[in-house]
Order: structure tokens, then sequence, then C-alpha cells
């Protein structure tokens, strides 16, 4: 990714990009999209309103699903197959206390064959397996920007594709 937001290196695996509006936010999600693969689990932590549930949408478009997005916030998870992806997207801030992630018996969609998408991650204590991908929102007065960090091989073979992919 090589633009005016981009800020690390290939090395560093760490970006922040400026998502100005929630069309660039939609943007971004397709950009992502084109890079995911079944095993991924993505952790995107941030203010209420901050563009979490936005970039799923945005990230579920790319992946060709053309449904209405939900946010899960009240039923805790929406389910979404595409093609031969599962695509599970979780909203943990309700939860009260992080054992009741365990009491939900979540625990067997994070697998090989599925892409996992957690808001609100830190609401599951230490119980969430590692995240491949974190996304960390911060709202400024004019706009908004994301973190983008990989904490594993695979989050760092996802991220130097999408690098790649954007390049000129």
């Amino acid at each position: 990714m090589h633009n005016s937001n981009h800020t690390g290196s290939a090395e560093s695996h760490h970006f922040t990009r400026n998502l100005a509006d929630e069309a660039a936010t939609l943007a971004l999600g397709a950009e992502i999209a084109a890079v995911l693969r079944p095993g991924l689990i993505i952790f995107m932590s941030g203010d209420l309103g901050a563009g979490k549930t936005t970039l799923a949408r945005g990230i579920l478009r790319g992946l060709g699903y053309e449904g209405k997005v939900k946010s899960p916030t009240y039923n805790l998870i929406e389910l979404y197959k595409i093609s031969r992806l599962y695509f599970y997207h979780f909203d943990f801030y309700r939860f009260n206390d992080p054992i009741e992630w365990e009491e939900a018996g979540f625990r067997e969609y994070f697998n090989a064959d599925a892409v996992c998408l957690v808001e609100w991650p830190e609401k599951a204590g230490g119980l969430l397996p590692r995240a491949d991908l974190q996304f960390f929102f911060h709202i400024t007065e004019t706009d908004r920007n994301v973190e983008i960090q990989a904490n594993t091989e695979a989050g760092r073979r996802c991220l130097e594709h999408w690098q790649a992919l954007s390049s000129p």
C-alpha cells in the first residue's frame, strides 16, 4: 500500500489509513476482502460509531455478499456463507464477563475453514484465539483513522499481499 496514509514498512507489518468517510471505510473493506483466506481471525477495536461494522460491511461486499449486513450487537454473531467461505461476524459489546464467550459455545467457529471477524474482542478477555490481524479505530475531530497490525505469520502474509495489490 503506497499512499500518503501509509506508515510503517513491509517489515513492520503495521499500517495506518485515514478514513475520511463511510465510502473510504467501505473501500478499505473491499481491499481487505481481496486478501482474506480461510482460517484468519480479525479483531476490530474502537469506540462506538468508529466504523467497525461499516468495515465489516465493506469486507462482505468485497467478498461478493449482496444481502443485508447487520450489526451482530444483539445476536452476538451473524453467519455468512459466501461461495465456499464461512464468514462469522461477532460483536461482544454486550458481554459483561469474559466467561460469556466460553458459555456461548463460539470456540468451534474459530477453525481453518472460516474467517472470524470480532468486534469488541477485549470483552472476551484473553479467551479468544490470537488475532492474525487487528484493526484499531480512532475518531478524530474531522474523520477517523484505523491502525492495521499483523500479529501472526498468516496476518503478515495477508498484509504483504494487500501491499502488493495496492502498489502502482
